[in-house]
C-alpha cells in the first residue's frame, strides 16, 4: 500500500485530503502538532472509511524538531511515497501591508515557507528512494485585487518559488521526485473564519478534487494546478 504524510491533517483541508486519499488507495499518516487532536482525527477518519496508520508530530515553527520528525518518519515509514504540505497559518489577514506587525510576518513566513522547506528538504532523500511526490497546497503568487493579505501571500509566493525551482532541479539532476502545487480556491475553514461568500467551496468538494489530481496517473512536475480561482468576495 502507498503511504502519504499530510501536514495540518487534524482539521480543514488537510483532514479532507486524508479522508479522500485514505478511501482511495493510500495509507494515511496524520501530521499534527497536538496528540489529542491527531488521535481524534484518526478516530473520525477511520469511522469514515479512511485507511489511517498513525500520526506524526509536525511543528513547522520549529526547524530543529522537523529534523527529528524526518528521522522518525524514515524509521517508521521507510516506504513513504507522498508528502502533502498542507499545514499553514493565515497571519493577520485583515491588516493592511503597511501596518503589518513584523512578528506576524516572520511567523507566517516561518510556518508556510521556511518550515515547509525544512521538512521537504529533510524528506527528499526518502521520497527520491521511493520515486515519490510532493504536493503543496497553496495560493497564486500574483496579487489579486480581491484578496491580498500580505504576510500570507508572501509566504506562499516563496513556497511557490520553492516548488518551481525544485521541480526544475529534480529534472535537471535526474532525481526521481515530482513536486507540484494545487490551489484549492476559497474554502470554508477556520483559516478564513469559515467564509461562505462568493467563490467559496466546502472542504469535501476541494479535498475530493485534490485527491483526484493526486490519483490521476499524470505527471505534474512543476505545475500550478488551480481548482477554483480567487474571485471578488464582496469585501
Amino acid at each position: 500500500m502507498k503511504k502519504v504524510l499530510v501536514t495540518g491533517a487534524n482539521k480543514g483541508i488537510g483532514y479532507g485530503i486524508c479522508k479522500f486519499l485514505g478511501k482511495n488507495g493510500w495509507q494515511v499518516i496524520v501530521g499534527a502538532r497536538n496528540s489529542k487532536r491527531a488521535e481524534d482525527a484518526m478516530k473520525t477518519l477511520k469511522a469514515e472509511g479512511a485507511d489511517v496508520i498513525g500520526w506524526q508530530y509536525v511543528n513547522l515553527s520549529d526547524n530543529t524538531s522537523l529534523e527529528q520528525t524526518a528521522k522518525e518518519i524514515k524509521e517508521k515509514y521507510y516506504d513513504l511515497e507522498l508528502l502533502v504540505n498542507n499545514a499553514g497559518i493565515p497571519g493577520d489577514m485583515e491588516m493592511a501591508s503597511y501596518d503589518s506587525e513584523m512578528q506576524d510576518v516572520a511567523e507566517t513566513i516561518q510556518v508556510n515557507y521556511v518550515g515547509t522547506f525544512c521538512l521537504t528538504k529533510a524528506l527528499t532523500p526518502l521520497l527520491s528512494a521511493n520515486k515519490g511526490r510532493i504536493v503543496n497546497i497553496t495560493v497564486p503568487s500574483e496579487v489579486s485585487p480581491y484578496w491580498h493579505p500580505m504576510s500570507y501571500v508572501a509566504s506562499k509566493a516563496a513556497q511557490n518559488a520553492m516548488t518551481s525551482i525544485m521541480a526544475m532541479e529534480f529534472e535537471k539532476n535526474n532525481i526521481p521526485v515530482e513536486i507540484f502545487n494545487i490551489h484549492p480556491g476559497a474554502t470554508t475553514t477556520d483559516l478564513n473564519n469559515h467564509y461562505t461568500g462568493p467563490g467559496s467551496h466546502s472542504i469535501d468538494v476541494v479535498s475530493e478534487k485534490i485527491a483526484a489530481v493526486i490519483n490521476d496517473g499524470k505527471k505534474h512536475q512543476g505545475e500550478f494546478i488551480e481548482l477554483y480561482p480567487i474571485v471578488d468576495e464582496g469585501r
